[in-house]
């Protein structure tokens, strides 16, 4: 498909110098710098950042995934909130709730913020709490804001919920049902790091065990607030032209309508993507092409996060359960199959 100057502007092979975009970079360099063999994952939280959207990331414990967050909040000016989910949480909990004062002789209701009002929240085995609190959380995620006796109380303008599940231990768990499910950004998988990773995590714990040598400079100043919102404003400016506009349609409507395009994959697919998964993905293409330096979406950006976007909206069926086929392997043959116009 050939593009007009009337359609779209022209394209540009990088977008202009950005200062917004170093201060991201420079804060990836330094999240790297204590988290090895994890920089996808890096990758995918400065993503969801920028894009304003939640994550949900699975992996087996000790991959890092409680300190990568904490290293976001320890290089940027936000504060950051721990919640342990237990089968014993209250929505309250989260939220906060009406407290009753007394001075004076005097006493009122006064709203006492839960741990939701902070920029960053790490839900931590977030399938461990019951169906009422996981609403609470997702709630406040989908509307960026908390009602509690009738009033409303709006959540930070810079939020971001990271939500951790481990994928091998269901038992006493609530699995969060696919529509909660489709209101995270992204689903994140994480694995184990490879040998010469493995080695440099050792030698990095071993060196932060070591008493302090006296000499340590300075520490860095935190990236502020408004680094983001900027990164935001210029992502909102990546243009995405018609034809790749139409690729990730096309991949949409193929998870709705496989069998268009693979009998095999038509029996693996139960229920397709929404359009959060639509949307989504555009999102998340245009921050990946902004972190790129581009100021345009190429089918590859689209390509790169599809499995993130798709992973946790498609509904596999009991058949493709019973044989083991996994979400990924049907956005494999999705990306196979699915032509770029």
């Amino acid at each position: 498909m050939n593009e007009t100057s009337t359609e779209k502007p022209r394209q540009t092979d990088k977008q202009p110098a950005s200062s917004a975009r170093d201060d991201v970079l420079q804060l990836k360099a330094r999240m790297g710098q204590s988290i090895v063999g994890q920089e996808k994952m890096i990758e995918r939280l400065l993503l969801g950042l920028i894009a304003n959207g939640n994550l949900l990331v699975e992996g087996l414990p000790g991959l890092a995934k409680t300190r990568a967050i904490k290293s976001l909040a320890k290089n940027l000016d936000a504060d950051l909130s721990r919640i342990q989910f237990t089968p014993d949480l209250l929505p309250s909990d989260i939220t906060g709730s009406e407290v009753y004062f007394s001075e004076g002789g005097k006493g009122e209701f006064k709203f006492q913020q839960g741990p939701i009002f902070a920029n960053l929240v790490l839900a931590d085995e977030v399938n461990r709490a019951p169906a009422k609190v996981q609403s609470a959380l997702l709630e406040a995620m989908e509307e960026r804001q908390v009602t509690v006796g009738g009033e409303t109380h709006k959540l930070p303008d810079l939020f971001l919920v990271m939500a951790t599940q481990n994928p091998i231990e269901q038992e006493g768990t609530y699995p969060l049902p696919e529509a909660q499910l489709d209101r995270f950004l992204m689903h994140i998988q994480v694995g184990y790091s490879d040998e010469k990773s493995e080695a440099a995590i050792v030698r990095m714990v071993r060196a932060e065990e070591a008493p302090a040598s006296g000499t340590a400079g300075p520490a860095a100043a935190k990236l502020g607030q408004e680094a983001i919102f900027k990164a935001r404003t210029e992502m909102s400016a990546i243009n995405v032209s018609e034809a790749v506009e139409n690729y990730i349609v096309a991949l949409v409507s193929a998870t709705r309508y496989p069998e268009k395009l693979d009998k095999e994959l038509a029996g693996w697919i139960q229920v397709g993507v929404s359009p959060r998964g639509s949307i989504g993905l555009d999102k998340v293409a245009r921050a990946h092409a902004w972190l790129q330096g581009r100021d345009y979406v190429t089918p590859d950006d689209v390509k790169e996060m599809v499995h993130d976007v798709f992973r946790h909206r498609l509904i596999l069926s009991y058949e493709a359960n019973a044989a083991g086929v996994s979400a990924d392997q049907a956005i494999d043959r999705l990306v196979e199959r699915v032509a770029v116009a």
